[in-house]
C-alpha cells in the first residue's frame, strides 16, 4: 500500500445597588460618575433601552463591528490591536461545533499534539491554553475540557499582549468565548443534524420573554458519533441557561448556569515514520484518518459546571459599572497511552502487519479536578475633562484556583495492534486501576488596572493603560501510592503590565493604529511546578509592537483589518547547563513578526465573504542558554533551543477563506479553504509537516423564513494532513465528512 509524507426604561433608583463593584473598585470611580451624571440617569430614553434589548447578535452576520474582549464594550475601530471575530453565523455556516474547530479555521493558530486536544493552542507561535489565555465572557476559563460552541454568540481572538486587560498571559494573545444572552423577545429554534460516522446532533436555542425588560434563554445540545472523522468517538451533552432582568435599564441583572458533559473517545494519533532506515526525516502513514490505533478502553471524560452572577449599573448612556462573579467546578479523566512502531519499521517497509506497541507507563493519563472562583468589576465611561474627550476603563479582579491531579499507582502490559487492524476491540480494564493523588496546586490572584483613551485632536486619539497583578501560588507533589508529600514549593509574584497606543481616524470609515503592550508568564502557568528550580524562577516577560488599520466600505457592510506585528518573549526560561540541579535561568529570547489580514461582510447584497490570513516570515530563537564549559550542548542544531532556528508550530503561511452566495431567494451555497504551510514539530526540527489545504462546501435551501435545510461537506477532497503535531506523533485532521442539518424556528 502507498504511503505519503508528511428592553423599556426602568425608573431611576434612589440608591443604586453596586454590590461587588463598589468593593472591588473602592468607590472613587462610581461615586464620581454618579454625581456627575445623576441628571442623565433620570432622562434615559426608551429608544435607547429598546436598542440595547434587541441588539444584533452573532447569528445575524459574519461581520462584527464591536467587541467585549477589551472588558467594556468597544467598537473594533477604537482598539489599537488586531482582533479577529468569528460570529455564530460563520460557525453555523461552516458546521463548527468546538472551540478547536473555530480556531483551526483562523489564521496564525496552530496546535501541538498534546493529550486531549486543547492543551496547547498556539497563536503567533506562542501558547494560549497552557498560560490560561482562554476566557469566557471576559473571565478566565483555564480548565482543560473540550469546549463546545452550542452556547457561543461569537469567538473573539485578541492578538498580541493582553496582560494589561487580563493579567498573566501569553505573548500571542487571548481567546474569548462570548455566551448567548437572554433578550426581552420570544425567539426559539431547534436544529437537528445527521452525518457521516453515524453523527447525530440536536441543539435548541429557546429565548422566552418573561417581562417587558426580562427574558430567559436556554441552550441545550446532545451530540453522538461513532467517529469524528479523525479517530475519536463523540458523546457529549450540554445545557446553558441565562436569565436577565432590567434589560437596558439603570440596573440590569443576570444569572447564568452552564453544564457540559463529555464522554468522548480518545485518539492520541499516529507515530511518525522514519522516511527510511537511519533517516532523520519523518513521514505520515497513508491510512484513513478515521483510524484509531488506541485501545477500545481509551477515553477522555470531562465535565464543566459553573454558575455566574452579573450586575450592570448604568450611570448614563456612556457610563456603566459591570460586575461578574463565577464559581466553577471541572473534572477530567483521560486514559490512553503512547504508540510506537516496532523496531526497524520505516516508510520503506511498513505493511498492514507492521506492529504498533502500546506503552506500559502512566504518562498519558490525565486525571484531575479544578475549582475556580472569579470576581471582576469593570467601570467604563465617556466624558470630557480639561478640554479633551476621554474614554476611561478601569477595574479590579480576584481569582481563587485549586487543582488536584491523580495518577494510577501501577503499570501494566497492554496489547499491541497493527497498521492493518485499527479500531481494535482490545482493551484494558482501566476501572480496576488504583488511583492516588499525585499533585495539588492552589493560587490566588488580585489585579487592578486603568486605561484612558483621550481624543487629543480632531482625528487623533492616544491610549495609555497600566495594570498590577499579585499572585500567590503553592504546589505539592505526592507519592500516589502512599499519599506522602514528596515536595512542596511556593511562589509570590507582583508584576506590572502596560499598554499604549495611538489612533488616527481621518473619517468614520478608517482607523489606523500603533500600539505597544507587555505581558508576563509565571512559573505556575500550567498549574504545576516542575520543581524548586521553576518555582524560584522570575516571570517571563513579553512585548508586542503593532501597526495596523481597520477600514469599512462606504455602505458599512464590509470591513478590512490588517496589522504588521512584532512579538517577543525576551527572557524565556531555559535550563542552566552548568547547574546540576537543572536551575531555570531567564536566558532565552524568542520573537515572531509578520502581517495579518482579516476581511468580512457583504461584497454585494447576495455575496458574503470572510477571510483570515497570516504571513509570518520571521520566527526565531534569538538567544538560548549558553553551552556548558565542558560536555555536550543541549542547544544543538536539531533542537528548537538552537540559536537562530525557527521554533516549532510557526508556519510561514496560514489562513482561511469562506464565501457564500444567495443564488435565489431560497438557495444559498458556499465554500472555502483552510491552509497551513510547512511547520516544524515542537521539539525536533527534523520533524515537520507538509503544506496542506482543505476544501469545505455548503449548500442551503430555505423552505420558509422558519425552516432551513443545510448540507456541509467538510474536507471535500479527503486530504490527509497533520492537524496537530508533536515530536513523536501527530493527530490527523478529519477526513471527508458529510453533515445535513434542519433548522426550525418558532
Amino acid at each position: 500500500m502507498p504511503y505519503r509524507t508528511p428592553s423599556t426604561p426602568q425608573a431611576p433608583l434612589v440608591a443604586p445597588l453596586l454590590p461587588l463593584g463598589a468593593m472591588l473598585l473602592a468607590g472613587p470611580f462610581s461615586a464620581q460618575a454618579q454625581q456627575a451624571n445623576d441628571t442623565e440617569v433620570k432622562t434615559l430614553k426608551p429608544v435607547t433601552i429598546t436598542e440595547k434589548a434587541e441588539e444584533a447578535e452573532g447569528k445575524d452576520s459574519v461581520r462584527a463591528t464591536s467587541t467585549s474582549i477589551g472588558k467594556g464594550k468597544q467598537e473594533l475601530r477604537d482598539i489599537p490591536q488586531s482582533i479577529t471575530v468569528v460570529t455564530e453565523k460563520l460557525m453555523d455556516d461552516r458546521a463548527q461545533e468546538t472551540l478547536k474547530e473555530v480556531l483551526h479555521n483562523t489564521a496564525g493558530v496552530s496546535f501541538q499534539a498534546a493529550e486531549g486536544g486543547e492543551e496547547d493552542i498556539r497563536l503567533r507561535g506562542f501558547s494560549l491554553a497552557t498560560t490560561g489565555d482562554i476566557f469566557l465572557d471576559g473571565m478566565r476559563d483555564p480548565a482543560f475540557y473540550d469546549r463546545d460552541t452550542f452556547n457561543n454568540d461569537r469567538i473573539e481572538l485578541l492578538r498580541g499582549s493582553a496582560s494589561m486587560l487580563f493579567g498573566r498571559g501569553s505573548t500571542g494573545g487571548a481567546a474569548n468565548q462570548v455566551s448567548k444572552q437572554a433578550r426581552a423577545i420570544d425567539d426559539s429554534e431547534v436544529t437537528t443534524a445527521l452525518g457521516s460516522y453515524n453523527y447525530r446532533r440536536v441543539s435548541g436555542d429557546f429565548n422566552i420573554k418573561t417581562d417587558e425588560d426580562a427574558g430567559l434563554r436556554i441552550n441545550a445540545m446532545v451530540t453522538r458519533a461513532d467517529n469524528n472523522g479523525a479517530g475519536a468517538k463523540i458523546d457529549k451533552k450540554g445545557l446553558a441557561a441565562n436569565y436577565r432582568f432590567g434589560i437596558g435599564g439603570v440596573d440590569e441583572y443576570s444569572v447564568s448556569l452552564y453544564a457540559l458533559d463529555n464522554n468522548n473517545g480518545m485518539n492520541l494519533g499516529v507515530p511518525w515514520l522514519r522516511a527510511a532506515a537511519g533517516s532523520s526525516e519523518r513521514a505520515m502513514l497513508n491510512v484513513n484518518p478515521a483510524n484509531n490505533y488506541g485501545l477500545a478502553s481509551d477515553y477522555n471524560k470531562s465535565t464543566a459546571n459553573h454558575l455566574t452572577f452579573g450586575h450592570t449599573h448604568r450611570f448614563s448612556d456612556d457610563s456603566e459599572l459591570k460586575t461578574q462573579i463565577r464559581n466553577g467546578v471541572y473534572t477530567r479523566d483521560m486514559r490512553t497511552d503512547t504508540l510506537t512502531y516496532a523496531t526497524g519499521v520505516d516508510a520503506t517497509n511498513v505493511t498492514d502487519s507492521s506492529r504498533l506497541n502500546h506503552s506500559n507507563n502512566n504518562s498519558r493519563n490525565k486525571i484531575q479536578d479544578f475549582h475556580g472562583t472569579y470576581a471582576q468589576s469593570d467601570y467604563s465611561s465617556k466624558f470630557s475633562a480639561l478640554g479633551y474627550k476621554h474614554e476611561l476603563l478601569a477595574g479590579a479582579d480576584l481569582a481563587l484556583e485549586a487543582k488536584n491531579s491523580y495518577a494510577p499507582t501501577n503499570t501494566t502490559a497492554k496489547p499491541f495492534t497493527t497498521v492493518g487492524t485499527p479500531n481494535t476491540d482490545a482493551s484494558y480494564d482501566e476501572s480496576g486501576r488504583p488511583i492516588g493523588k499525585s499533585s495539588a496546586f492552589t493560587a490566588d490572584n488580585v489585579g487592578l488596572y486603568a486605561q484612558d483613551m483621550v481624543q487629543v485632536a480632531e482625528h487623533w486619539k492616544v491610549l495609555g493603560g497600566l495594570r498590577y497583578d499579585r499572585m500567590r501560588a503553592s504546589f505539592a507533589s505526592y507519592n500516589a501510592s502512599t499519599g506522602a508529600v514528596t515536595a512542596e514549593y511556593g511562589q509570590t509574584i507582583g508584576a506590572w503590565s502596560q499598554r499604549y497606543g495611538v489612533l488616527f481616524q481621518p473619517n468614520e470609515l478608517t482607523s489606523y493604529h500603533f500600539s505597544y503592550g507587555t505581558s508576563f508568564n509565571t512559573s505556575a502557568d500550567t498549574y504545576s511546578y516542575a520543581g524548586a528550580n521553576t518555582a524560584n524562577a522570575d516571570p517571563e516577560k513579553s512585548r508586542n509592537i503593532e501597526f495596523g488599520a481597520k477600514m469599512d466600505s462606504a455602505d458599512k457592510r464590509f470591513s478590512t483589518r490588517w496589522a504588521i506585528f512584532h512579538s517577543s518573549k525576551f527572557n524565556e526560561r531555559n535550563t542552566d547547563p552548568d547547574s546540576a540541579a537543572a536551575t531555570q535561568i531567564l536566558s532565552g529570547r524568542r520573537s515572531t513578526a509578520g502581517i495579518e489580514l482579516d476581511i468580512s461582510g457583504m461584497l454585494t447584497s447576495k455575496w458574503e465573504i470572510y477571510g483570515s490570513y497570516m504571513w509570518m516570515p520571521h520566527a526565531k530563537v534569538d538567544a538560548a542558554a549558553p553551552c556548558p564549559a565542558t560536555g555536550n550542548c543541549a542547544q544543538g542544531a536539531n533542537t528548537t533551543n538552537a540559536e537562530g532556528s525557527r521554533p516549532g508550530l510557526t508556519p510561514v503561511h496560514s489562513g482561511t477563506v469562506w464565501s457564500t452566495y444567495q443564488l435565489t431567494p431560497e438557495f444559498r451555497f458556499g465554500g472555502g479553504i483552510n491552509f497551513r504551510s510547512e511547520q516544524y514539530a515542537n521539539t525536533s526540527r527534523d520533524v515537520y509537516t507538509r503544506p496542506y489545504a482543505t476544501l469545505d462546501l455548503m449548500g442551503e435551501y430555505k423552505f420558509s423564513e422558519k425552516v432551513v435545510l443545510k448540507g456541509n461537506l467538510i474536507n471535500a477532497t479527503d486530504k490527509l494532513y497533520a492537524d496537530a503535531v508533536y515530536n513523536g506523533h501527530y493527530l490527523p485532521g478529519s477526513g471527508r465528512n458529510l453533515q445535513v442539518s434542519l433548522n426550525v424556528k418558532f
